[in-house]
């Protein structure tokens, strides 16, 4: 008589990652919806600066539909996050309790950032400059969060995309973000420039310090 061995079977669950995609294009839905013109002008960024023209009033950065989109935003970051960590061997793409791991720590991170670039920007004497060139930074970070999310989907569905490509993505990220920040540079050259030194302790303290030991930490932490 054979001795039949059973094994459990392993089966991922992808449902909490249909609901997560369905509700952030549900956001956008509702958004688009709501604010009209505004989402039209929104989506012609890449080749059209009419939307920074329009609405450079810092009062649209706590607006309904820069916060929508900001959520959106998270959402699509803190999941490529994971594909990244997953592609690196440092966790699974289907783990929720990951995926809000990494929600939260954003969260906190650009909302525990903003505080700090307001006090610092209030002792420079620098706020207005920085409520501008945080605007502009927010809008396009948020146009990238858009674009990456029908990137995450393909990313998290086909397997038998190159394994590569997650990798590529980030790099290229990481080059549209500093370029944001030169286009950024650039839009309000004389105002820094009025400023210099100050706008320097900036960026020092708050756009390349905290992303460094971000970067060390996980280097030492992965040895």
């Amino acid at each position: 008589m054979t001795e039949q061995v059973l094994h459990p079977r392993i089966v991922e669950n992808k449902d909490w990652v249909t609901l997560v995609f369905i509700m952030a294009f549900g956001i956008i839905a509702l958004t688009k919806s709501v604010y009209e013109n505004r989402f039209a002008d929104f989506v012609k960024l890449i080749y059209s600066n009419k939307y920074i023209r329009i609405y450079r009033d810092s009062s649209h950065l706590m607006g309904m539909f820069s916060i929508s989109l900001f959520f959106v935003q998270i959402i699509s970051f803190s999941f490529f996050i994971q594909l990244l960590l997953s592609y690196l061997g440092y966790g699974s793409k289907t783990d929720w309790i990951l995926f809000i791991q990494i929600f939260t720590f954003l969260i906190y991170f650009i909302l525990s950032k903003f505080l700090i670039e307001k006090i610092i920007a209030t002792s420079f004497d620098i706020e207005e400059l920085i409520e501008q060139f945080n605007l502009q930074k927010v809008t396009y970070r948020t146009y990238i969060g858009l674009l990456l999310l029908p990137v995450d989907i393909i990313l998290f569905y086909y397997d038998s995309i190159l394994e590569n490509i997650p990798l590529l993505v980030f790099y290229i990220i990481l080059g549209l973000n500093v370029l944001l920040y030169l286009v950024s540079i650039k839009n309000y050259r004389n105002e820094i420039f009025g400023k210099l030194f100050y706008f320097i302790l900036y960026l020092c303290t708050l756009e390349i310090a905290p992303y460094y030991f971000m970067y060390y930490w996980f280097t030492k932490s992965s040895v």
